[in-house]
Order: C-alpha cells, then sequence, then structure tokens
C-alpha cells in the first residue's frame, strides 16, 4: 500500500507562525516535530512507500524533513503549478500507479494521537478497499463542531454526506449518534477510484489523463501550467464519493485533530496548573488558560485570561480565543495591502540553504544568507536592484558576468543592477554572508533566472 500524503493549503488560520512558503504541516509545533514527519512516521508501519502531492516550494520542504526520518524507501512527488482541489490532485497521482495498489490518501497536517486505534481502523478500510470499495474515515465527534462537514452512516454503510452544520444541527447530530466527522482520509484501489472519477466526472477525468500524459517524468512528476489549469477544480468528497455507488465508511476513534485553528492547536499542547501553555520564555501572573507560543522574546501575562499570543520575528497576534476564524481576515487585509507578511517568515527556506532578512526599508534590504554544502543559488539577474556581498565564513564560488571568483571571509564582491551572477558553496561547511540590496525595489519577485537546480522558473 501506497501513502498518498496531500501537502496543499497554507494554514491562514494559524498565521504567523503558518505562511504559504512555510505553511502549518511544516512548521515544527510538537517537540521539534512537524505535522507533516508525524504523518509520514505513523504510516511507515503500515505503508510501503510514499507519495507526495505538493507544490514547488513545498517539495524541498518535505525532502528535507523526509530526510530525518529512518524510510524504508525513497518518496516520489507530484508536483502541481497550482492547486486544484483534492480530486485532480488524487486523479493525477493514481495515474502514476498500477491500477491494483491499494492507495492511502492522508492530509499532512492531522494530528493522531491514538496510533492502536488508527492502525486498526486503516486495517478494516484496506478489507473494504480489497472489495473494490472507495472507503473514507468518520471520525467520532466528541463535541458540536461547525467547521466540519458530517457522514451519515450505518455501521460501514455510507447513508449521507452533510454540510458544514449551524450548531443546532451540529448538536442534532450529535445527539444521533451515527453522524462522524468526514475527516478527509481515504483507501480505494487505483483504478478503482479512476473508474468511479470517469464515471461521475468524466470531464476532469479527461483533463486529468491529458495533463499526465503531458507531464515530465523523472525523479518526480511536475505538470505543466497550462495542462494544470485545464482540469476542472473539485474535491473527491463533491466530484467523486457523495455520487459514487462504491463507498464505504470506517468510523474511528482515534484521538483525532486538524489542527485547523489556534484553540485547536492550544487543545494539543501541554499546558501549566493554570490552562497556560508551557513556555520556558514567559513570566505569568494571575493568567488563565492562554496560549502562548513565542520564540526569542520574553513574553509576560497579566491578570488576563483566555487569550492567544503568538509571537514570531516579524508579526505578532494577539486575539481572544474563540476568534481563531478571523484570522484569515487579517491574512486577507495583508494581502491587499500587498505585505509580504502572510508569505514568508523573516527566515525563509530555500532548496540552497536559508535567508534571514535583517533590516528592510525603502530602497535597501539586508540579509543573513546561508548557502549548504553543495549548493548553489540559480543563475539570474535583477532589474531592480544592486546587491553587495561579505562572506563572514567559508568559501563563496561567486559568478558575476562573464568572472568568477573565490571570495573568503572578510572579503566582499559587487553585482550591479542587470548583471548576471551566481552564489555557489563548494566547500564541505555551511557559507554564510550578509548580502545588502540597494535599489528602487527589493521584493522576492525581481529574480529573472537563467539556470537553475531545482527547476525553478
Amino acid at each position: 500500500m501506497i501513502n498518498l500524503i496531500l501537502c496543499g493549503g497554507s494554514g491562514t488560520r494559524l498565521w504567523p507562525i503558518s505562511r504559504t512558503l512555510l505553511p502549518k504541516q511544516f512548521v515544527p509545533l510538537f517537540s521539534g516535530e512537524s505535522l507533516f514527519q508525524k504523518t509520514v512516521d505513523r504510516n511507515q508501519n503500515f505503508c510501503d512507500d510514499f507519495l507526495i502531492v505538493s507544490n514547488q516550494e513545498q517539495y524541498f520542504l518535505a525532502l528535507d524533513q523526509m530526510l530525518t526520518l529512518n524510510l524504508k524507501s525513497t518518496p516520489r512527488f507530484v508536483l502541481e503549478p497550482m492547486g486544484r482541489n483534492t480530486a485532480p490532485a488524487i486523479a493525477l497521482s493514481c495515474l502514476a500507479l498500477d491500477p491494483e495498489e491499494l492507495v492511502f490518501v492522508t492530509p499532512s497536517d492531522h494530528l493522531i494521537k491514538n496510533q492502536a486505534a488508527y492502525e486498526e481502523a486503516v486495517t478494516q478500510a484496506v478489507k473494504l478497499a480489497k472489495q473494490d470499495q472507495l472507503v473514507t474515515f468518520g471520525i467520532q465527534p466528541h463535541y458540536a463542531e461547525t467547521g466540519f462537514g458530517y457522514i451519515e452512516a450505518d455501521g460501514n454503510q455510507v447513508l449521507s454526506f452533510k454540510e458544514k452544520p449551524d450548531q443546532t444541527v451540529a448538536e442534532s447530530y450529535l445527539a444521533k449518534g451515527n453522524y462522524y466527522w468526514n475527516s478527509g482520509m481515504f483507501c480505494f484501489k487505483a483504478g478503482v477510484f479512476l473508474q468511479e472519477l470517469k464515471q461521475h466526472a468524466p470531464k476532469m477525468y479527461d483533463a486529468c489523463l491529458q495533463a499526465f500524459e503531458q507531464t515530465e517524468k523523472g525523479e518526480f512528476l511536475r505538470i505543466p501550467t497550462d495542462a494544470m489549469q485545464a482540469i476542472p477544480e473539485d474535491s473527491i468528497d463533491y466530484a467523486v464519493m457523495e455520487k459514487s455507488q462504491h463507498v464505504k465508511v470506517v468510523p474511528s476513534d482515534i484521538g483525532w485533530s486538524d489542527v485547523g485553528s489556534f484553540e485547536a492547536l492550544s487543545a494539543e499542547l501541554p499546558c501549566d496548573e493554570n490552562g497556560n501553555t508551557q513556555t520556558e520564555n514567559s513570566v505569568l501572573l494571575n493568567a488563565k488558560n492562554n496560549l502562548i507560543l513565542g520564540q526569542d522574546r520574553l513574553i509576560s501575562l497579566v491578570d488576563v485570561e483566555d487569550l492567544m499570543v503568538i509571537d514570531t520575528d516579524d508579526a505578532l497576534l494577539i486575539a481572544p480565543k474563540g476568534s481563531g476564524q478571523k484570522i484569515k481576515q487579517v491574512v486577507d487585509l495583508l494581502k491587499r495591502q500587498g505585505s509580504e507578511l502572510p508569505m514568508i517568515h523573516q527566515t525563509a527556506h530555500r532548496p540552497w540553504g536559508t535567508y534571514t532578512v535583517l533590516e528592510s526599508e525603502d530602497k535597501y534590504k539586508i540579509k543573513r544568507i546561508v548557502v549548504k554544502p553543495g549548493k548553489r543559488l540559480s543563475l539570474q539577474k535583477h532589474l531592480h536592484r544592486s546587491e553587495h556581498w561579505v562572506v563572514v565564513s567559508g568559501t563563496a564560488t561567486v559568478t558575476v558576468g562573464d568572472k568568477t571568483q573565490l571570495v573568503r571571509p572578510n572579503e566582499s564582491t559587487y553585482i550591479p543592477i542587470g548583471e548576471k551572477h551566481r552564489l555557489e558553496n563548494n566547500g564541505q561547511l555551511d557559507l554564510i554572508l550578509i548580502e545588502a540590496q540597494v535599489g528602487e525595489y527589493t521584493g522576492e519577485d525581481d529574480i529573472i533566472r537563467f539556470e537553475d537546480n531545482y527547476g525553478r522558473a
């Protein structure tokens, strides 16, 4: 059985710790481990291989985090130029598999605490999937949640799928006892899913098939942009599960959470005797039931209750518990203002290493750049800024125009506006340098690439 992990989504309700280029599934929230790593770790006991669906930026994050795990096989990737929801992502993946291959579809950002119950639920799902059924997992609800869809069931038989209810309807579901939260996890044969998609969403099936036939096939499957745009956008629930006559459900009580809000995250983190999130860098006086997430700065709370205090290097969020659903509105507002804060952290991860913005003002920006051994940046140029590089440690191989030179610690080089250039680390240790950008515009999109080791445009 192969574990198909869906890495889409930017986790905007967990901003500012979750950003587009480092979404919540890759943030080390649980004792230094991310939700993505937890997903891989708990599934490798019964899955022979992994197929990861992600965008280009998440590919490098996923690959780096999987390298920290003791995997039996090398994971495969499907790279989407844009999201078209879950049905196309699953279809494109299944087209790359043997029709008889069992596929276990999981999101990358869910938390499951009862491993034994989880493995038992998966065992039941596998038995049904081998009988050519499309299997979904229904989570036993423990409270009336209005943010999830529901599945009405009679044992393994699905009676109906329900949209997200209001509070009154959700309470009635809970009272009836045969309604389950829709988990977004599935198990089926690759060929069975494709047959059902072809029957119930033929236009999507045809578009996915055409896109797959045009796809670059190598160490990963990279879907062409034009072909991806031509695929109708829809979820697996709407496209297939709600229409098929071959759907079963496995009721599951597995300690599941989608960690979809700070309120949900707060319930999963260890707390002190007053209900405050345990953190070493805080001083609390008469403070109760507060979620506190910080990094370097001391956080002190006095005479407050039920607050969410989320502190990062470049953004601070303070809100009462219960207002987590409004955080997405903050992100939308920042996007309309042209801010980069929804997109990227002060420290950004790249396939070659990281960069940290130390200072950013009108017409200049200062960064700390770390290039991993054996890595290099793309051959590129900028239309609106020049750059000064000062090496702090390591040795940089720098190409500017048609000249290449070595730049050692306490030495510098200059890249004029519009000049092709490249930075490489051919040494055995991290290369660390300070970059000063000067120009009318210093945004991250002022990059024209000519060559790139990582397939970026």
